[in-house]
């Protein structure tokens, strides 16, 4: 690196240039010239900097904060240079840009991908709520993950001047760490300083827990609230069919705010979730039964196809809560709210007490994990615990040992003695055994007077045992002992 004042004629006398300029040879051995400052230690200070960007460019190695620092102050025309030469490429001169140039670009990139404007705008306005207004970053060189952190904490609302829940801080966390990922993936910057970062446990923090209503306090909700008046924009009937609707199928606040007449297929009995409205961004396709289609039918009859299908208030668990009160239901048993998402429980629930399988329940209600859906969203009903115990076996009733000699399978004792003394097959055996049975049973009838019959066993002789072709022996059994000569 070589410092020094250039020379130059002017009216025929030489003069000294004001500026100090810097020579360098770059990573291709190439003599390059930069302009530097009038002060020589400045100049010097940008050599060092100019210096460290060509040793990058040699390893190939991503930027380090000092060096991103140094490119986000860089004068322009310099900057221009860098690129020229190679020392810089086009994309990395972006990180000169202020955050919120930045910001406002990750926003279009989220709408090319398909979603919605509102989700585009929230995500936006979350992630520079925090780096911008609260902690005040300028360049995307200035976020540190400790500060962020922090901001994200103190977070509160702007018209209850109060902490904002673990779950709303966890969705201001997320937009920033989106955002983050993006400058990565376009190469705006090396690694995201908030990928380490961790959201809060949102179940320490609930406010209250959920509950699903049974099939009868579901059937009482229904029909109470299509004879109810028209209140929270929205008339009885349409409320009715809204509950219906959230309930059998699952589909959340915000996705039923989302639905059109073009989004259902009533022939079909399905209903379609655009992937923009979507909470994981993707299209889902939803069966309906058959008379909830009907219904809907009933009610879209000469709607325009882009029609809003429900007008749906801002305060859903208002209007739940008063529809419930008109049918006679307790907005809160044991501690557990049935708030709207509350519906979103119920479909569960009911689809694990009719006996769906696990993976079905988890695929309609559109879980990446299957313990959020066992854990979270199926709820066991009043009487299920005594109707599980209830289908246990009876204990109270006699072993098979026991039921074989009193149901007739050993119609008495010397059938159940004579079989365990019976040797089991073999061609020694005359019929079986039932020969020496029988002879048991015949000794056991004419002697039903004798003090025990397992003291007699070995040496009682049936009468009729005797014939002129058999010869006797010890084992009553044998009755043909010459097949053994």
């Amino acid at each position: 690196m070589r410092i020094f004042k250039p020379m130059y004629k002017q009216d025929g006398k030489t003069k000294e240039c004001g500026r100090f300029y810097l020579q360098f040879k770059d990573h291709n051995k190439q003599v390059r010239r930069y302009r530097g400052f009038a002060s020589k230690s400045g100049t010097a200070e940008l050599g060092k900097m100019i210096e460290k960007l060509i040793r990058y460019k040699i390893s190939n190695m991503p930027l380090d904060v000092e060096l991103l620092r140094f490119i986000e102050g860089t004068d322009p025309m310099l900057k221009k240079q860098f690129i020229k030469h190679g020392l810089l490429d086009a994309q990395r001169a972006e990180a000169g840009k202020s955050l919120k140039q930045h910001l406002a670009e990750f926003q279009q990139s989220i709408l090319a991908k398909g979603n919605t404007t509102a989700y585009a705008e929230l995500t936006y306005q979350r992630a520079k709520t925090v780096l911008i207004e609260k902690c005040g970053f300028v360049y995307i060189s200035d976020i540190k993950a400790s500060i962020v952190q922090n901001a994200v904490s103190g977070l509160q609302h702007d018209k209850k001047q109060m902490a904002l829940s673990f779950q709303s801080q966890n969705f201001y966390l997320k937009a920033c760490q989106q955002f983050c990922r993006w400058l990565v993936q376009d190469r705006r910057m090396a690694d995201s300083p908030l990928q380490h970062l961790k959201g809060k446990n949102v179940r320490l923090d609930r406010h209250h827990d959920r509950r699903s209503l049974n099939v009868d306090e579901l059937r009482r909700l229904l029909e109470t609230t299509k004879a109810a008046p028209f209140r929270f924009g929205m008339s009885g009937t349409e409320r009715a069919l809204l509950y219906r609707l959230a309930a059998e199928s699952g589909i959340r606040k915000n996705e039923l705010r989302s639905l059109t007449v073009s989004s259902f297929d009533l022939p079909g009995h399905s209903v379609t979730v655009s992937a923009g409205d979507s909470k994981h961004r993707q299209e889902d396709r939803l069966p309906l039964r058959p008379d909830t289609a009907d219904a809907l039918a009933g009610f879209l009859c000469g709607k325009m196809p882009t029609v809003k299908v429900f007008n749906i208030p801002g305060k859903t668990a208002k209007m739940l809560k008063a529809d419930l009160a008109n049918a006679g239901i307790e907005y809160v048993v044991n501690g557990r709210y049935a708030d709207f998402h509350a519906l979103r429980h119920t479909t569960g629930s009911l689809l694990a007490a009719a006996g769906v399988h696990v993976k079905l329940i988890q695929t309609i209600m559109r879980h990446s994990d299957i313990n959020l859906t066992m854990s979270r969203y199926t709820h066991i009903f009043a009487g299920q615990e005594s109707d599980a115990v209830a289908a246990l076996p009876d204990l109270s009733l006699p072993s098979e040992s026991q039921r074989q000699v009193k149901t007739g399978t050993y119609n008495s004792a010397a059938d159940l003695l004579c079989s365990k003394l019976a040797p089991k097959g073999g061609e020694n055996e005359v019929n079986s055994g039932k020969c020496g049975q029988n002879m048991v049973k015949s000794e056991v009838a004419q002697n039903t007077t004798k003090p025990a019959f397992s003291a007699s066993i070995t040496h009682f002789q049936p009468e009729n045992a005797k014939a002129n072709d058999r010869i006797r022996t010890d084992n009553p059994r044998f009755t043909k002992p010459e097949l053994y000569r």
